[in-house]
């Protein structure tokens, strides 16, 4: 297989850590604070958290080690990446769709951003916000999800070092700085200990079927596989570095977010508000955990802080997501990163005006439905949500694990891998490929019908 080398100036990462920090904040986001511990705290707690471990390792890391490889062989963009590794027509689609996905989804997850810089404000000088009606006010929603996108294409104008290493190294220890003060405020609250039960208890009798497919779900969007994400960021490593090492510590960093957000959440509600339904999603992290931050002391501080880390979560994945159609627009259409960004950013903020307006019962954006392979979704964003936030994840991640397992000479990829990493070899790479080749396929098979509600009520993956 001959891979062209890339002339263009695109930009490196320049240190290991800095790549690690990057690819970690994509894969660290908004649903690792809140949906991961819901559905620990409803499946068996500790007993969720072991099979999503099991999860990352056997299906998350052998396709997150896939798309980084595709992405520093071919130094390319999704789409760049598989043409340039061989693949026609039909296996760059799957690149098309790691472009548009990342475009659609950063238009709509920055609505949910806007409201997270809303309440960091609310929180400090210390205004009761009615979550219902805030998100039903357009004058507040509209321009909190324009600031949040400016936010963003200000980093991705920096470029690979300048912008996006920079921001990463920053950012992802007040990240983890911020969450643990909080978690470990929440854990030494009088009463806290119900909800440290309720979230980490082992209860294996709860473990199903059912179960295992929320938690392989949870692993596929939590890891930020089958987005393009980890191409793109790959095509930006050099040689050097080690694939396998840097993963490991993406995986552990991924999912210490999500265990922490854990034990930040639930402690915190039983010990402070004993009774509120520990299951709420969105309202959960808008409307009960303000109440929270306000029966402790200094606790508009705490809530503060508390959104500033639901920000920064949302703006280390979106910076990503940006990067994706930009990277593309450099590498195919030779655009400058100045235009490609403000092209990007400037046409997200246009399609982010009907997602800010589904949340306003009545309105054309809310009551319209869509249905999709057999699935009745309703509102503009829960649309966009279920066929670009999940669905096309899932599909795309099948799609690469059969390029390179099947249509592709997998050995070549396994190669890569060995670069910088001398203990890929052995069993290690035989694991390797044949988890691409024969148990990610048959595991993502699985979830897509699930997906499609064959096994039951449609799981989404958040």
């Amino acid at each position: 297989m001959a891979v062209q080398p890339n002339t263009e100036e695109r930009g490196q990462f320049g240190s290991s850590l800095g790549f690690i920090m990057a690819a970690a904040g994509s894969a660290v986001g908004l649903g690792n604070i809140w949906r991961f511990p819901y559905l620990t705290g409803e499946n068996g707690g500790g007993a969720f958290v072991f099979v999503y471990i099991i999860c990352v390792l056997l299906i998350g890391l052998p396709l997150l080690f896939n798309e980084i490889a595709l992405g520093r062989i071919s130094r390319k963009n999704p789409i760049g990446a598989v043409r340039e590794t061989g693949g026609n027509k039909f296996w760059q689609s799957a690149g098309v769709l790691c472009v548009l996905m990342c475009f659609f989804v950063f238009s709509y997850y920055s609505v949910i951003a806007g409201w997270t810089v809303g309440y960091i404000f609310t929180e400090i000088v210390n205004i009761p916000v009615d979550f219902a009606v805030f998100v039903q006010t357009p004058m507040y929603v509209v321009p909190l999800t324009f600031f949040f996108i400016l936010l963003t294409i200000l980093i991705v104008l920096g470029g690979v070092s300048g912008g996006i290493e920079k921001a990463a190294k920053f950012l992802m220890p007040v990240l983890f700085i911020i969450i643990i003060f909080i978690a470990g405020r929440s854990v030494t609250l009088e009463g806290a200990q119900a909800g440290i039960e309720y979230y980490l208890s082992p209860d294996f009798s709860k473990i199903s079927s059912k179960v295992i497919l929320q938690a392989l779900g949870q692993a596929f969007f939590s890891m930020s596989v089958g987005w393009g994400l980890m191409i793109t960021f790959g095509s930006y490593l050099p040689k050097s570095s080690n694939i396998v090492q840097a993963s490991s510590w993406i995986a552990g960093m991924d999912t210490a977010v999500a265990l922490l957000g854990g034990l930040m959440v639930f402690p915190a509600l039983f010990a402070l508000l004993p009774g509120k339904d520990p299951a709420g999603g969105p309202a959960l992290v808008f409307d009960v955990l303000p109440q929270v931050f306000n029966a402790m002391p200094g606790g508009n501080i705490i809530g503060g802080l508390f959104f500033i880390l639901l920000m920064v979560a949302a703006l280390t994945s979106t910076i990503s997501m940006l990067e994706v159609p930009v990277s593309y627009l450099i590498d195919d259409r030779k655009w400058n990163r100045k235009k490609a960004t403000w092209t990007v950013g400037i046409a997200a903020m246009i399609l982010s005006v009907p997602s800010a307006m589904s949340s306003i019962d009545g309105s054309i954006f809310n009551t319209m439905t869509f249905n999709f392979l057999g699935t009745e979704l309703v509102g503009f964003f829960g649309i966009m949500d279920f066929i670009f936030g999940t669905f096309a994840v899932i599909l795309i991640c099948l799609m690469l694990a059969l390029y390179t397992g099947w249509a592709s000479k997998i050995s070549v990829f396994a190669d890569e891998l060995a670069l910088g990493s001398p203990g890929f070899k052995g069993a290690f790479r035989t694991g390797w490929i044949f988890f691409i080749k024969w148990v990610c396929p048959i595991v993502i098979g699985l979830v897509i019908l699930d997906l499609m509600g064959v096994f039951g009520a449609p799981q989404q993956g958040g």
